[in-house]
């Protein structure tokens, strides 16, 4: 109610005696179609309450409403009828482009005409105007749309885009017959895709077309990653009306701000969504500071004949366009050059009033020379017909001719008209004849209309344009159909995207292995090098990362796989560690087959008789696990293999303990010492418990933190190996059988001064040694050695171990054995031990 009675308070201040006149025409009939054009383009509106009037007449609006009258008289004419028995009428108001004289002219159109003083909208008034066209800028149609729908009145657009009046929840009586700007910003955002512009700049307007038009594109190239905006600037509503009166001439913000941005931007093209007047300020300033760019014009000024006609326009630069797909209005150009059929009107009697026609016969040639806007073809401001016919727009026009042509069919279904005449009578709502509107889908001279729920023809597009400075023309170049591909010329687009380098010096493209990136200006583009470890197949594409698995080729331009890199059989270090550890083995089952024969012997016995068994045993168990430390790693052998070495080593050195304290005891006269030695005295119990605890230490190790197999990424390898799962077992194992070996040694050089005829002290010492000084060694250089040969330094400390047992303690016995004979009995030993007391001068007692 209270939007009512606002709507009622501007009834009465617009029919009030002080109000302004604005440009009418109207012609009766049964039905009555209102028609909204701004015939004039510029207002007198200040911050000053009082009466405001209009200025600049507008040439195309007057050529575009003699379009409507010319659809509305063919139709009343057009045999056979299309509405036989009805005539159609029309009001025609003059919106001066301004919202305020729009809403006055809307509530005029919609008034009782048998109460001129009455201005009541509301549901149940029904109107004569049963439908309205127009208007044309979409700020002014957004306001009339509150207005008609009060009445449920359809309102029609010719030329208004904004995808806020396809809100059917505000404008529920909103219909169009060109496409939203949600399809025209899609079509410039295809082009841009198209000429490989990777930096676009936007500037639009505050009002309903401008903003959600520029919004929209901004969001649209937001989802783009290859297209970046530069700015965004939205100009101030009253843009175009500054003036400097220094020069006389529009002059906005450019002095600091909007001119230093668009001067020093580095944008490839330059998108203007905003109305004519706006534009051309902007292209003014252009020109005088001859700044040659790329623009791209939105529909409402990509055929302004008054921007196109300006003097220098082609120091502006370059213009692309959209604009919706154009039609000539069938006939009308004759209708035109019949000096319009006879008809008369008041608009078209002002036009004549101020532009006569001409009275001489035109030149053939004339057409090439006129001027649109003045036509002086005769004499001083008098008009050309030809010229005018030939100058008629075909996109706005043609959409005036649609929207007629859509109310007619909207009625012809209403009132189930056919050749013959109509099943109902004129007297219907503007209701009715809304829900027909919707409903229609029929082709017009080659054109299918029909609106989806939004109110948007479903099957218009637009047409691609350029400005042809030298030829003076506004050239179509190409199409876009929505949700379809946007078409253009295949030469245009080659050499538009091969441009790899914009005048600004920012790269579009980079070679392979090279990237963009923003170094100074927000936009600006140069080429950077991959890093170590990306990569970048060219063409502007990011650098990305190869992964650990994988490593950058020298160009950078793709990734390589890693080599596997692990200690495999061909190697040389291998072979000779592999030939070591076989003739070990080798060694090791002749030497086990000769103390099997020569068991019962002294040489056997002295040897810890049994227990030599089971040092060969533990020593074939470390040549064998020599190969798990020199081939690919695998989870078994990880695990297993350390483990496996220090109980082996354990077993190994407790032999050789067990034997150094039976020599020791056996030669020991100190009765002392006699009793607690002989308690030590238990090979058994010593082969057992010694290594026991070495087992129980990597039994812990396996449970709780195992070795196990990892990799180690390299640059352009992947180092295969084990890794020891826990360093604090590790290096308890090693220390345990260090300590042993230390015990070992201390044992066998206090048993050096002994009669032993084999010398297994002596040799014992040495070979004990020799295991300390090679840990000692092989610890450092462990820690220090990185790489695959880490592995086989491992294999190289066991075969020294396992060489120094078997070759120091084992191989003299069995050299005895088979070359010295003679000493391998008890009668030899018995004579050795007698000699060696007697030169101590130590009584010997026979037993």
């Amino acid at each position: 109610m209270s939007l009512h009675l606002f709507f009622i308070t501007l009834c009465v201040s617009f029919t009030h005696p002080g109000g302004r006149d604005v440009l009418h025409v109207y012609s009766p009939g049964d039905i009555i179609i209102g028609g909204l054009f701004p015939f004039h383009t510029q207002t007198d509106r200040n911050t000053t309450h009082g009466p405001s009037s209009c200025s600049e007449f507008e040439f195309w609006s007057f050529v575009q409403s003699q379009v409507m009258i010319y659809a509305i008289r063919e139709i009343n004419q057009r045999t056979p009828r299309v509405l036989p028995n009805i005539t159609i009428g029309y009001d025609i108001y003059d919106t001066c482009g301004d919202v305020s004289f729009a809403i006055e002219a809307t509530l005029k159109l919609l008034k009782d005409q048998s109460d001129p003083k009455s201005c009541l909208v509301s549901e149940n008034f029904q109107t004569k105007t049963k439908a309205v066209i127009g208007a044309k800028h979409s700020e002014v149609s957004i306001a009339v749309a509150r207005v008609v729908a009060l009445s449920s009145v359809p309102q029609i657009s010719y030329a208004s885009t904004s995808q806020l009046l396809s809100r059917k929840l505000k404008f529920p009586t909103f219909l169009r017959t060109i496409s939203s700007d949600e399809y025209q910003t899609k079509a410039m955002a295809e082009l841009v895709e198209k000429f490989n512009w990777k930096t676009v700049a936007i500037i639009g307007s505050d009002d309903e077309y401008g903003k959600y038009g520029s919004d929209n594109l901004f969001d649209l190239f937001s989802e783009m990653k290859d297209v970046c905006v530069e700015f965004l600037e939205i100009l101030p509503g009253d843009f175009s009306n500054k003036k400097n009166t220094s020069r006389d001439q529009y002059h906005p913000r450019f002095d600091n701000n909007l001119w230093s941005i668009i001067y020093n931007s580095s944008a490839e093209a330059i998108i203007l969504f905003t109305k004519p007047s706006n534009v051309k300020v902007i292209m003014k300033e252009a020109i005088r500071n001859n700044l040659s760019r790329t623009w791209i014009a939105s529909d409402s000024w990509s055929t302004s004949d008054s921007i196109f006609k300006l003097r220098g326009i082609e120091r502006a630069g370059q213009v692309f366009g959209f604009i919706s797909k154009r039609k000539k209005v069938p006939g009308f150009k004759d209708y035109v050059l019949s000096k319009f059929n006879g008809t008369t009107n008041t608009i078209l009697e002002h036009f004549l009033t101020h532009n006569p026609l001409c009275t001489k016969q035109p030149e053939e040639n004339s057409e090439a020379n006129c001027s649109i806007q003045n036509s002086q073809q005769c004499s001083n401001r008098s008009l050309d017909l030809r010229c005018l016919a030939n100058h008629i727009d075909q996109d706005t026009s043609y959409n005036i001719y649609l929207a007629v042509q859509v109310v007619v069919e909207g009625l012809r279904r209403l009132l189930k008209c056919d050749s013959h005449g109509c099943g109902r009578s004129a007297d219907f709502t503007a209701y009715e004849l809304l829900l027909e509107i919707k409903k229609v889908n029929f082709t017009v001279d080659t054109t299918r209309i029909e609106f989806d729920s939004n109110g948007d023809p479903i099957s218009l597009g637009f047409d691609v344009v350029y400005w042809n400075m030298s030829a003076s023309d506004i050239q179509t170049i190409g199409e876009y159909w929505p949700n379809k591909c946007i078409k253009l010329p295949v030469e245009l687009v080659e050499k538009m995207s091969n441009v790899l380098v914009t005048a600004y010096n920012c790269s579009k493209t980079c070679e392979q292995g090279q990237e963009l990136k923003i170094k100074h200006k927000k936009c600006c583009y140069i080429c950077e090098p991959c890093a170590e470890g990306d990569f970048s197949p060219g063409n502007g594409s990011k650098c990305e990362k190869c992964g650990v698995e994988r490593y950058s080729s020298p160009l950078k331009n793709t990734c390589l796989d890693k080599t596997v890199e692990f200690l495999l059989w061909s190697n040389a270090f291998i072979i000779i560690l592999s030939c070591l550890a076989v003739f070990g083995i080798l060694v090791i089952v002749v030497f086990a087959v000769l103390f099997t024969i020569y068991r019962r012997t002294p040489i056997v016995k002295a040897v810890g008789g049994y227990l030599c068994f089971l040092e060969l045993l533990s020593l074939l168990a470390c040549f064998c696990l020599t190969f798990s430390f020199i081939v690919e790693p695998t989870k078994a052998s990880c695990r297993l293999g350390l483990p496996l070495f220090g109980i082996s080593c354990s077993l190994c050195i407790s032999c050789i303990l067990a034997n150094l304290l039976q020599i020791l005891l056996g030669f020991n006269f100190d009765w002392s010492k006699s009793s607690w030695m002989k308690k030590l005295n238990q090979p058994a119990l010593i082969v057992i418990v010694v290594p026991g605890v070495q087992l129980a230490l990597c039994v812990l190790w396996l449970y709780y933190y195992p070795p196990s197999i990892g990799e180690t990424i390299l640059e352009n390898t992947i180092l295969k190996q084990c890794t020891k799962g826990s360093k604090l077992f590790f290096i308890a194992m090693l220390c345990y059988n260090s300590f042993l070996a230390l015990i070992c040694f201390l044992f066998a050089f206090k048993g050096k001064k002994l009669p032993d005829l084999y010398k297994n002290a002596s040799l014992i010492s040495m070979s004990m040694m020799l295991f300390l000084i090679v840990w000692i060694l092989f610890s450092p250089i462990y820690i220090s050695k990185f790489g695959k040969y880490k592995r086989a330094i491992e294999s190289a400390a066991i075969l020294v171990f396992s060489y120094s047992i078997l070759f120091l303690h084992l191989a003299p016995k069995c050299y005895i054995m088979v070359f010295r004979k003679e000493i391998n009995n008890e009668k030899a030993i018995t004579e050795y031990i007698r000699k060696h007391y007697e030169q101590r001068g130590i009584a010997v007692v026979k037993s």
